[in-house]
């Protein structure tokens, strides 16, 4: 493996769908950008990856791995940067302790995840395991703020063949539930670090006795960056589920809605207040049991269900409290896997536009569709998700063949507004006051907190923040299109961005080009742009950029995997990532039950073009000019041509346009006349694969059909990998 330095391309090694899509894709990225002396090389930023990397103590020497993620993220912070990052696991507590115990059958002498850990080898364990939860990735590659649309092939295509919206009716049931207050979005402060306050900040909790315990020690905090601070009270939070569920009308299903995955912290203890109010007598009833057990709430029901097989009373009570509850919003109606049953299944930003865009409709436990109850405790965001389901019943669904489109410039860079992902989020373990103290000794923010409160702070810098405005500016002059800061003057920290916002696009002399609106009214706002066939730029923080760029993509394209995304790094590299990966966990189910992988590898196509244009403008290399622009030509024909993957066995799947995506290319590059080494080069390979259509074609249907192993999920064997992703001799011969 090359070093970063040496290194045109970097390809990551991630997980589930678009890992398995890189074992048929990524040889042929590599054979077409080796005939231009072009190198794409891996970095693993895989849970498992992650986890191997972070023990190597625990392992023998042929099973370490290099924390290639650090590696990537030192890298990120030059020009030379030219990463084509694909969507990666998000782990929560029960994904990361499934993916140890898979590599530990593997033989990986790992520790267990220790659940509360009391000796300091264990505390030491944990925080690994910690740091690894969540969106660990993210915040350490994207140093640079998010530049994400549709491309105009893409968008065209969507337009021309319109994927299936729901019907919306003025009397659906389906709403959004929220507290009315004491969550996030009412206790938020927020301050700007002066030059005083600047270096070294701590988070103390000053319990009722006047003890102190130091939550953490050693924030650091430069001058002009912005710092939040702020708390749920738990007591607010289960007063507003008990009611929830209470209030529910008869037919419509509760479903809650959360991003347990990337919020690591705060999420999954909501979640498990939400299973232990759901399920509140079944706990009343069997506390001490389920306590002996080792039951936690915040992994779901799901777990609860498998440390209470073989307890015929516990089975049989647990079922009798779920029927006396309304009925669940379910992931998969066939195999009773609830709303509630592993807080990683429900992803706020992929559940809630399914919603949206089947009408307003949820699948129940009987197997039919039904109005679905949508609880999203804190306000910070929800009225997003109320605010469109209002609209849509006024209005009707989206007609996909009119609309115009949604792009976005998100603020991330940095680690920008990571709330809930970073170690400055707590459980508060007593009552008292929380305060965040500068290095000068100044309290930056005071809370007075319960035990058991979820107590969180988050910063965004100056100069990201800079860049961001700068690259609204510079997306709204090439487009022309309505640009909307959505910030909300009454959130604390929304107010304190308004007023760093407003100078600078003055200062450009753009004020006028841009509306500064809360993300209700700039919700609105926006789906009566896009209904009249105009498009608008939704300039946002980092969190609403996630849940935006898949909300309006799925609505308007049907899915966000087949979103360009562009990280424009700070320091003049190039990021660039391939669409969401929320439903990559029942592509990789399909494969393994009928060998057909329905993952859409467009994402891949769009990032390949923009990082071999990248790579021309940084290097000087006209022959990467070359390879991006056919890449686009190749793209363009998978969508003229409606190549992409079919949803059921039978139909070409994602390696039968991986060939097409093979042969459009060589193709032209072979037609093209601006590099004649090029071109000489894909003749033969762009007829080869003309001629061998008939086999190649049939080979790949023949692979379909049937059960199939890939030697594990979170660690498939490459070989058996292999064998399943490239079927076709006669491709394999061609392509090597």
């Amino acid at each position: 493996m090359a070093n970063l330095t040496d290194t045109d391309i970097v390809y990551t090694t991630v997980d589930e769908a678009p890992e398995l899509a890189s074992a048929s894709l990524l040889p042929i990225v590599q054979f077409f950008a080796k005939a231009a002396d072009i190198s794409v090389d891996t970095r693993d930023i895989s849970l498992a990856g992650r986890i191997i990397a972070a023990f190597p103590e625990y392992l023998k020497e042929e099973q370490r791995q290099p924390d290639d993620l650090a590696a990537l993220g030192e890298w990120v912070k030059t020009p030379q940067a030219n990463v084509i990052k694909l969507p990666n696991i998000s782990a929560s507590v029960p994904q990361l302790t499934a993916a140890i115990s898979e590599l530990q059958s593997k033989g990986y002498a790992l520790p267990d995840y220790p659940e509360e850990p009391s000796t300091d080898d264990e505390k030491d364990v944990r925080a690994r395991y910690d740091a690894i939860k969540g969106s660990a990735v993210n915040p350490v590659l994207r140093e640079g703020n998010s530049d994400r649309r549709a491309a105009q092939a893409v968008k065209n295509y969507a337009k021309a063949n319109p994927h299936r919206m729901g019907a919306w009716r003025a009397d659906s049931q389906t709403s959004v539930a929220s507290m009315p207050g004491d969550d996030f979005y009412a206790n938020e402060k927020s301050t700007t670090v002066s030059a005083a306050q600047a270096g070294a900040a701590k988070i103390v909790l000053t319990k009722a006795d006047g003890t102190e315990t130091v939550l953490k020690d050693g924030v650091k905090l430069d001058a002009g960056t912005v710092v939040d601070a702020t708390f749920m009270s738990v007591a607010a939070l289960r007063r507003f589920l008990k009611n929830e569920v209470a209030s529910m009308e008869p037919g419509v299903l509760f479903s809650l809605h959360m991003k347990a995955t990337m919020m690591k912290v705060s999420d999954p203890i909501i979640f498990g207040h939400a299973v232990s109010v759901y399920l509140e007598d079944f706990f009343a009833k069997h506390g001490e049991a389920l306590d002996a057990l080792g039951v936690n709430p915040n992994s779901g029901i799901g777990d609860i269900e498998a440390r209470i097989a073989g307890n015929p009373d516990l089975i049989a009570d647990l079922a009798a409290a779920l029927a006396a509850q309304p009925p669940m919003y379910m992931v998969n109606s066939d195999k009773g896997i609830t709303n509630l049953h592993v807080p990683s299944d429900v992803i706020i930003d992929a559940s809630m536009p399914a919603v949206i865009r089947a009408g307003g409709k949820g699948w129940g436990p009987d197997g039919n569709e039904a109005d679905t109850k949508c609880v999203i405790p804190d306000r910070c965001y929800a009225p997003v998700y109320d605010e469109t389901i209002k609209y849509f019943k006024e209005t009707g669904a989206l007609d996909v063949t009119t609309a115009g489109t949604v792009q976005n410039v998100g603020l991330m860079a940095q680690k920008a507004e990571e709330y809930g992902s970073h170690p400055t989020t707590f459980e508060v373990p007593a009552a008292g006051t929380v305060r965040m103290i500068a290095a000068n000794g100044d309290v930056l923010h005071e809370h007075q907190v319960e035990a058991g409160d979820i107590w969180r702070s988050s910063t965004a810098k100056k100069a990201p923040i800079e860049d961001w405005v700068q690259l609204a500016i510079d997306r709204q002059a090439a487009t022309g299109a309505q640009a909307i800061f959505w910030l909300d003057s009454n959130r604390a920290h929304d107010a304190v961005l308004i007023e760093m916002v407003k100078p600078i696009l003055k200062a450009k002399g753009v004020a006028d080009k841009f509306q500064i609106l809360a993300p209700r009214e700039a919700t609105r706002l926006t789906l009566e742009t896009i209904r009249k066939g105009e498009d608008s730029i939704a300039i946002t923080g980092n969190v609403l950029r996630d849940y935006l760029t898949d909300l309006f993509p799925i609505l308007e394209l049907g899915t966000s995997a087949k979103m360009l995304s562009i990280v424009k790094l700070m320091q003049g590299g190039g990021l660039f990532e391939t669409g969401a990966g929320g439903s990559a966990p029942k592509h990789v189910q399909q494969l393994l039950e009928e060998n057909h992988l329905r993952w859409d590898s467009l994402g891949e196509f769009c990032a390949l073009g923009e990082s071999f244009s990248f790579l021309a403008t940084v290097k000087d290399n006209a022959k990467a000019r070359v390879l991006g622009k056919t890449v686009d030509q190749a793209t363009q024909g998978i969508l003229d041509h409606d190549r992409s993957p079919g949803r059921k066995v039978g139909q070409p799947d994602n390696r039968d346009s991986h060939y097409w995506f093979a042969r459009y290319w060589s193709e032209a590059l072979a037609a093209q006349t601006d590099d004649a080494d090029l071109a000489a080069r894909f003749a033969p390979v762009a007829k080869a694969l003309a001629d061998g259509e008939a086999a190649i074609t049939a080979e790949l249907a023949a692979a379909q059909g049937k059960p199939v192993d890939i030697g594990g999920y979170y660690k498939a064997d490459p070989v058996k990998l292999e064998a399943v992703m490239r079927p076709s001799a006669t491709l394999n011969a061609i392509i090597g």
